[in-house]
């Protein structure tokens, strides 16, 4: 079984490149993220912009913390509890996608990777000090 201590430093590099990645591309061309992943409802450039700002932030702090084992577990847990709300709105708004496959998906996804970092946070609080 992978070791939480050898898992969190890779995952936390994972989480902040990808949200850094989606944060950019929903800032730099919103219209264009709306209409690959974001096909919710009635596109609104202004909120797409919103999110990123937070999924920026996050990808931010995420790579900060890869060199500083001391920041895993908030930044892990920040990451569990962010992708758990995301993925309860996207289950609530699953029917709104613009394919219901899609919003499914997006739901299943989101909360995998929210099982995957609240997994790892428990086992980093477990290890001996």
């Amino acid at each position: 079984m992978l070791r939480p201590d050898r898992l969190a430093p890779a995952l936390l590099a994972v989480l902040g490149v990808s949200e850094v990645l989606l944060g950019l591309w929903m800032v730099i061309a919103p219209r264009s993220f709306f209409d690959t992943l974001g096909a919710f409802g009635a596109y609104n450039e202004h909120y797409v912009r919103d999110a990123a700002t937070f999924m920026l932030a996050l990808g931010i702090v995420a790579l900060l913390a890869v060199p500083r084992p001391s920041w895993w577990p908030a930044v892990l847990a920040l990451g569990a509890a962010q992708f758990t709300l995301h993925a309860v709105n996207h289950v609530v708004d699953a029917g709104k996608a613009d394919k219901l496959a899609a919003g499914v998906f997006d739901a299943v996804s989101l909360a995998g990777v929210a099982l995957l970092l609240g997994w790892t946070f428990a086992r980093l609080r477990r290890r001996p000090a």
